[in-house]
C-alpha cells in the first residue's frame, strides 16, 4: 500500500501539467463568452447590430499578447463559429491562433482581447482555410464602434473582415493587417477527440462539445437575423 502511495504521489507532478493542458481550451472559451457578454452589455460601446445581424462567421481571441522589444510581436488563440446553413443558428466552435509582427523601435507589451467579423462567404472561406494572412489574402478593416453605428467609410463596407480589440477597457476599431490566423488542431482534438478541420467543425454540422453551450448561446441571442 505505501508503494502504491508513493508512485502515486511521484506522478502528481507530471501529470498536473497535462491536465492543465487539457482544460486550457475550455477555460479560454469561457473567457470568449465573457468577453462578448461584456461587450453587448454596453450599446454605446459595442459592436452595431447590423453588422452582428449580418455576419457570416465570428472570431474571438482572449487575452491576446503583445509584446514589443525593437521587434515586435503579436499571439494568441481563440474560437471562431460561423451560421449555420439557412443562417439559422450558430456553429460548433473551432480553434483558431492568431501570430503577427511588425518592426520598428518599440519597447512594451500588452494584452488584448480581440473580436472579428466576417461579413462575407468569399471571408468566412479564406478563415476556414489552414492558414491565411489579413490584408495580403483577406481584406480586413477596423469595425466602427457603437450599437446603432454602421460601417460608412468605402473601406468598411467593402472589408471582408471586420475587427476590434478591448484594452484596458477601452474598446475601439483595429487594423490587422499582416497577422496571420491559422486552425489549431491540438486545442481541436482536446476539444472534440479527434484533430478535425475548422472547416468540418462550422460546416457539417459537428456536434458542439458542453464547454461551447454558454458561447453558441450567447451568438444566438444577439444576432438572429439570417446573414446576407
Amino acid at each position: 500500500m505505501r508503494m502504491i502511495l508513493a508512485v502515486t504521489l511521484a506522478m502528481v507532478p507530471a501529470i498536473a501539467p497535462l491536465m492543465a493542458k487539457d482544460d486550457e481550451p475550455a477555460k479560454r472559451l469561457a473567457e470568449s463568452t465573457a468577453i462578448l457578454t461584456e461587450i453587448m452589455a454596453a450599446p454605446d460601446k459595442g459592436i452595431p447590430q447590423e453588422l452582428l445581424d449580418h455576419a457570416h462567421c465570428v472570431v474571438v481571441v482572449p487575452g491576446m499578447k503583445t509584446a514589443a522589444f525593437l521587434v515586435g510581436g503579436k499571439f494568441g488563440k481563440g474560437y471562431v463559429s460561423c451560421r449555420n446553413k439557412g443562417g439559422i443558428g450558430w456553429s460548433a466552435p473551432g480553434t483558431v491562433r492568431i501570430e503577427g509582427g511588425s518592426v520598428g523601435f518599440q519597447i512594451g507589451g500588452s494584452e488584448t482581447d480581440l473580436v472579428m467579423l466576417v461579413m462575407n462567404q468569399r471571408g468566412a472561406d479564406k478563415l476556414l482555410s489552414s492558414k491565411f494572412t489579413l490584408g495580403a489574402e483577406g481584406s480586413v478593416a477596423a469595425g466602427p464602434v457603437g450599437r446603432t453605428a454602421t460601417a460608412q467609410t468605402d473601406v468598411q463596407m467593402k472589408a471582408e473582415i471586420l475587427s476590434w480589440s478591448r484594452s484596458q477597457g477601452l474598446f475601439a476599431g483595429l487594423a490587422l493587417e499582416g497577422a496571420t490566423l491559422r486552425q489549431d488542431l491540438d486545442d481541436n482534438e482536446t476539444l472534440y477527440g479527434k484533430k478535425l478541420e475548422n472547416r468540418t467543425i462550422v460546416t457539417t454540422g459537428v456536434k458542439a462539445p458542453g464547454a461551447a453551450a454558454s458561447f453558441i448561446a450567447l451568438l444566438n441571442k444577439h444576432s438572429s437575423r439570417e446573414s446576407k
